[in-house]
């Protein structure tokens, strides 16, 4: 399992003089839960695309593992960045092609030149770590539903077992129950020992899933720490264009007003602590 570090990190688009990425300096350790947030523009989609080998660094390098690319790098280092990294785009399904749900799924393997039987194989493997029945693999994703179709997205990636898969935006555009339950499947593929790369503009799965949180603005990492610190400083929050999540919103409040609780990043936290002061008990 990789580890990811970055080291004085920059990207300039070609032929303008405007920096999307500067000096950024940082490691995800192997295992981890890390969310990437940040207002529109701040350098998200061009951090996560430098990681995935998808653009190489104007100065800098990126290394995963033992392989690194800097801006002198081969396509080749670029490939084998890719081996390890699995990127979900934004709306995914948007990207599903194939008449059959298995021969889109199989497109990734069947290009890393992977023989017939190791590709059925990954086909099925994957379909099952999105929590999707075996026989959907004949089916044509485009009569599945909206979330069948993004899980169908997923299972392509996952196919190539990445050990680091970043996400997009996963669950934009999804109803809330279909929101939870991608969101689990995300979980339980972190606990599978994925490292998880995470670009949200929601706080709540921020608070409720990641062990780090990095903060973008202006091309530049202003904050590597963890979401319990950072949904403490509401001021570097509002500086950042953050918002709080309703727990730490609620649970401020109420302590403001003489309730002594213990700062929650959850509904779920929150709850726990006021069933005692309520005389109840909360339902699990």
């Amino acid at each position: 399992m990789p580890e990811i570090k970055l080291t004085d990190l920059s990207f300039s688009y070609a032929n303008t003089n405007r920096q999307a990425l500067s000096k950024v300096n940082l490691t995800i350790p192997q295992g981890a839960f890390t969310a990437i947030v940040g207002h529109t523009g701040s350098g998200k989609s061009t951090l996560v695309s430098l990681i995935d080998g998808l653009i190489k660094p104007t100065t800098g390098q990126v290394q995963v593992g033992t392989t690194v690319v800097d801006a002198s790098a081969k396509r080749s280092a670029l490939a084998k960045l890719r081996h390890h990294v699995g990127f979900v785009f934004q709306f995914p399904e948007q990207q599903l092609f194939a008449e059959t749900v298995a021969k889109d799924i199989a497109f990734g393997p069947e290009n890393l030149g992977w023989p017939s039987e190791k590709v059925n194989a990954a086909v099925q493997r994957a379909l099952a770590e999105v929590g999707l029945p075996a026989e959907i693999a004949s089916r044509s994703p485009f009569m599945l539903s909206g979330g069948q179709m993004r899980r169908v997205a997923i299972a392509g990636v996952l196919a190539m077992d990445p050990a680091v898969l970043i996400l997009d935006e996963p669950t934009a555009g999804l109803d809330a129950q279909s929101t939870d339950q991608l969101m689990k499947l995300v979980s339980q593929l972190h606990a599978q020992g994925r490292t998880i790369i995470l670009i949200t503009h929601q706080m709540e799965q921020v608070a409720r899933y990641a062990s780090q949180v990095i903060v973008m603005n202006g091309g530049q990492m202003v904050a590597a720490t963890t979401p319990a610190k950072l949904f403490a400083n509401a001021t570097f929050l509002n500086q950042n264009h953050l918002a709080q999540p309703a727990a730490v919103r609620i649970s401020q409040q109420l302590r403001a007003r003489g309730i002594a609780l213990d700062p929650a990043l959850t509904l779920t936290e929150l709850a726990s602590q006021l069933a005692p002061l309520l005389g109840g008990k909360r339902n699990e």
